[in-house]
């Protein structure tokens, strides 16, 4: 059974800044885009919050298929809903990925005290959730508009290193 808090936090973790980019998953219902998920959020070091109920447990041998060997370097949280997130994370600024969103991502200035929220693979993030964060609401745009989303492991990825590029960029 993987563990989840400070007891399992990679080295890494406790040498990296105080304020860093977050990824958090909300009711994810897939394991192996999870343990991709995870595995993009250790090459990354990017801590990896898990939101709610999932549609399978952590230690699901597809989710530690899909994320390897890596799961020692994955910094990874468990909150019992959004508001627990919210008190775990009090300086951070909350960015929410949704295909019913209408400013999209690569025209929003991303900061290293960001947490990109992703919903469920089905039902994505609650409308009331996105309607009181608009401004803060982003999606990835599609050009054919018979596909109705992309694979949540691989939007995570698209937004995470538009993020760590534009952080890293403004370092210069």
């Amino acid at each position: 059974m993987l563990t989840v808090g400070p007891s399992v936090a990679p080295g890494w973790l406790t040498q990296a800044a105080t304020f860093m980019l977050n990824v958090a998953l909300v009711e994810p219902e897939i394991p192996q885009n999870t343990g991709n998920i995870a595995r993009l959020c250790a090459a990354t070091m990017t801590p990896l919050h898990i939101v709610g109920v999932t549609g399978f447990r952590l230690d699901d041998r597809a989710v530690r298929r899909a994320g390897l060997d890596y799961w020692d370097e994955v910094a990874l949280r468990r909150h019992r809903d959004l508001d627990a997130l919210y008190t775990f994370l009090p300086q951070t600024r909350f960015l929410y990925f949704s295909t019913k969103a209408t400013q999209p991502y690569h025209q929003y200035f991303f900061n290293q005290e960001d947490c990109l929220v992703f919903g469920s693979e089905t039902r994505g993030l609650p409308e009331d959730l996105l309607r009181n964060n608009a401004d803060r609401a982003l999606t990835i745009p599609m050009l054919n508009p018979k596909v109705r989303s992309l694979n949540l492991a691989n939007a995570v990825a698209i937004v995470l290193y538009e993020a760590l590029r534009q952080i890293e960029e403004g370092k210069r």
